[in-house]
């Protein structure tokens, strides 16, 4: 029963986050029905698209000194929702000044809002089932964005805005039916004693996502207006390709190495930019361009909105790890589109254009081997200290004594060690033992020398590797 109702639960979670997700896609964060409205007007987009964006960033990156349990999750993914939908509707008058106040409004709730589904995310879905439930939320939204393009494009703005309005509404409903549950108090401590590893990794992360989508806001600024002659095939061919790298990653082994399809995607970027640089811009040449590169969003975009989900497991508030991700992605589109804005307004040569777009791309390619590292030592440590944390004094013990160092612990390093493989942060390490923060540092880094590592995760990955319970 407890199966069933989990199930059902993840179904809600991601049926209402899709549909949030939609309305933004589609409206809020660069969405073809609010360009629509603004060239309608003859008002200059960039401001309000900037606007927006800046303020969905602080929302997201804020969310986690707001949001710390499940239930003030539910209560402000709600209450944002409807602040979204109220201050979309100055949008059906020609009122520009109350359009800023609103994109500024609803940017930042939807921001909260979102960061706060990783509560659901976590709480509903299984880790090694999180990849999936991201691509699902991703793929839902992605369609649903489609047919609001479509009609925003084709046929009228304003019937655009109301399917983008309509989606908010819906997505509240399957919000209001999500059950809230308390924490597992055993799963709790354990994330408590874990959680002050993932800081590294995180930032790592953070840059990775950073540089990667200042391309996306750069193909923003530059891809689009370069095809604006094609506004019937983009107005639903745009995300096909995405849609479809999306599933292709949701449906892989679970055994597939994910850093070497990262490197398929790097290719595809690379070949998008060469061909915007040598092909002209008719139907075939953007079907090439567009299929290339949004392919390559797809592939990283489910990347590390999939780890994002992992980490979900080592921290005690996942809308704070949750929107810090996801804020990292929103300033390199952010900080893309700006450098778009400034490239198309001097009007640079397209093959300048390549060279900058290749230039991040090696940038990222040379962060990958230690960020695909950092995150394998990050996930396997976790599952190591589980098992750890059952096991007898004496044998925990034991452990210890069978690996052997290139020069014996003192007394001191011995009692750090325990500490640190019980999950414990340097500060609680110093507080235990009546020492200072730096003290257990030196401590820690000669721990780190004797057993020839460079890291706690290392550490603790080559002390317990061989001691994980089926």
């Amino acid at each position: 029963m407890n199966g069933f109702r989990t199930i059902n639960s993840r179904r809600l979670s991601i049926a209402g986050f899709s549909f949030l997700f939609a309305y933004i896609l589609s409206f809020q964060f660069e969405g073809q029905v609010l360009y629509s409205l603004l060239n309608m007007y003859g008002v200059n987009t960039d401001r309000y698209i900037l606007a927006g964006i800046i303020s969905h960033f602080i929302g997201l990156f804020t969310c986690g000194m707001i949001v710390r349990s499940q239930v003030t999750a539910k209560n402000m993914i709600l209450g944002g929702m409807s602040l979204c939908l109220a201050t979309t509707i100055p949008f059906f008058f020609p009122f520009p000044v109350l359009w800023m106040g609103g994109l500024i409004v609803s940017g930042y709730a939807s921001g909260i809002t979102v960061a706060a589904w990783g509560y659901f995310l976590k709480a509903y879905t299984l880790k090694n089932e999180r990849i999936k439930s991201c691509a699902d939320v991703l793929i839902y939204s992605n369609l649903l964005m489609i047919a609001v393009n479509v009609v925003a494009m084709n046929r009228s703005p304003f019937i655009g805005l109301s399917l983008a309005m309509l989606c908010l509404v819906i997505g509240m409903g399957f919000i209001w039916m999500l059950p809230v549950e308390r924490e597992n108090k055993q799963n709790k401590t354990l994330i408590n004693k874990t959680h002050s590893g993932i800081k590294n990794p995180l930032i790592l992360l953070c840059l990775f996502i950073f540089i990667i989508t200042i391309n996306s806001g750069l193909m923003y600024q530059v891809f689009n207006p370069a095809f604006e002659n094609l506004t019937g095939l983009v107005s639903w061919y745009w995300a096909v390709p995405y849609i479809v790298a999306l599933a292709i990653m949701r449906n892989l082994p679970t055994k597939a190495k994910r850093s070497r399809i990262l490197y398929i995607g790097m290719s595809m970027i690379i070949g998008a930019f060469i061909g915007f640089m040598l092909l002209g811009r008719n139907t075939s040449d953007y079907l090439i361009v567009d299929t290339l590169m949004l392919g390559a969003c797809g592939i990283f975009d489910l990347f590390w909105w999939s780890i994002l989900g992992e980490m979900l497991d080592h921290s005690d508030n996942p809308a704070q790890t949750f929107g810090i991700g996801l804020s990292a992605n929103v300033f390199g589109v952010l900080c893309g589109g700006v450098l778009g804005i400034a490239v198309t307004s001097i009007k640079v040569h397209s093959a300048e254009v390549a060279v900058i777009a290749l230039t991040v791309v090696c940038v990222t390619l040379v962060m990958l081997p230690p960020l695909n590292r950092q995150l394998v030592l990050l996930l396997k440590s976790h599952a190591y200290l589980a098992t750890y944390d059952n096991m007898s004094q004496s044998q925990q013990t034991d452990i210890v004594r069978q690996i052997k160092t290139l020069d014996p612990l003192t007394v001191r390093e011995q009692e750090v060690l325990k500490l640190i493989l019980s999950g414990k942060s340097n500060r609680i390490i110093a507080e235990d033992l009546f020492i200072s923060v730096s003290t257990v540092k030196t401590h820690a880094r000669n721990i780190f020398s004797k057993y020839d590592v460079g890291s706690r995760a290392e550490l603790i990955s080559t002390l317990l590797k061989n001691q994980t319970v089926e």
